[in-house]
Parts: C-alpha cells; sequence; structure tokens
C-alpha cells in the first residue's frame, strides 16, 4: 500500500506491518512534516538575516558558543561537539573564520596536539553588531509568531526529544 493512502486513511498507528514499520497516521504526519517544513524556512530565513554581515548560520553558531565561553575560547573538539559538525569541517570553518579575522586558533598548554579557537577583538565586535539583528529575526519570525502559553507549551514539548537526542550523540 501507498504510504501516503496509508497515511491518509489510517486516524492511527495500524498493527506494524510485515518488515516492522509502524507507519504515522494523518495527525502525526502533517505534525512530522509541518516540523520539517518549519526547520527549512527557519533555517533559510535566519540565514537571509545574516547575509548582509558576510556570515552563514554556522559562523553566527561558532560566534556564540565562543563569545559565551570563559576567556571567549573554546577548544576544538568541544567547539565541534557543540556546533555538531566533524573535526574537519569545522577545522575548514575555522580556516574560513580564520581569514576574516573572526578566530584564530591557539595551542593548548599541555596537549601538543589541542588547539583552542579562540574569537578575536573582531570576533567579537562583529558578535556585537549582528546579535540584535539575528534576535529581531528569531522574535519576528519565530518567537512572536506564537501566544505565550504556546511558548511553554513548546518547550515543553521539545526538551523531552532534545534530551533524547543529546543522549545519543555519545553513541556510535
Amino acid at each position: 500500500m501507498d504510504t501516503s493512502a496509508r497515511t491518509a486513511l489510517s486516524p492511527a498507528p495500524s498493527p506494524p506491518d510485515a518488515d516492522g514499520t509502524l507507519w504515522l497516521n494523518a495527525e502525526e504526519q502533517r505534525l512530522w512534516r509541518a516540523h520539517l517544513e518549519v526547520g527549512r524556512l527557519l533555517a533559510y530565513q535566519m540565514e537571509r538575516g545574516l547575509q548582509p554581515f558576510g556570515l552563514a548560520i554556522n559562523d553566527y553558531t561558532i560566534l556564540v558558543e565562543l563569545s559565551e565561553a570563559p576567556e571567549r575560547r573554546m577548544r576544538m573538539t568541544d567547539l565541534a561537539v557543540a556546533t555538531l559538525q566533524s573535526k574537519s569541517r569545522l577545522s575548514h570553518q575555522i580556516t574560513r573564520m580564520e581569514a576574516a579575522g573572526l578566530v584564530t586558533r591557539e595551542g593548548c598548554p599541555g596537549d601538543r596536539r589541542g588547539l583552542y579557537a579562540v574569537l578575536t577583538e573582531h570576533g567579537w565586535e562583529t558578535m556585537r553588531q549582528v546579535a540584535p539583528h539575528h534576535v529581531r529575526s528569531v522574535r519576528e519570525h519565530f518567537i512572536d509568531r506564537l501566544e505565550p502559553e504556546q511558548i511553554s507549551s513548546m518547550y515543553e514539548s521539545l526538551a523531552p526529544i532534545a534530551d533524547h537526542l543529546r543522549g545519543l550523540r555519545g553513541r556510535g
């Protein structure tokens, strides 16, 4: 049976089929697809808001992490985990950001192989300039679309999912 037909016809999950798949019912499918669409559209809008500053969303995420870290520095391995990037991808990203003068790399005392990513003064000033625009965009395109009770309810709904997914990150 076509999965879209199965979903449209099933108000509740049907028993698993022969391969063990428990198909989504219409309401679950609607929620899942809305979630995916909102994620893509919101990411697109946030990216557009950063373009006038010459930043991508990954650049901004790194600037946020470093600006909130003690001494505005983080070990590269910790920064990769915090930004959900591979070490290799982060290294390329940091190289581009170094060329723009936003960050530098410094060695870790006592660990010849370890490196810190450090926010430069230019990176800090960029963050201070961009953050208010970014927050206004988050507010306009996300927060202000919800009633106060929806914000609380949405957080309560998403927190267990985030906790679950964070727990999986350490697994192979």
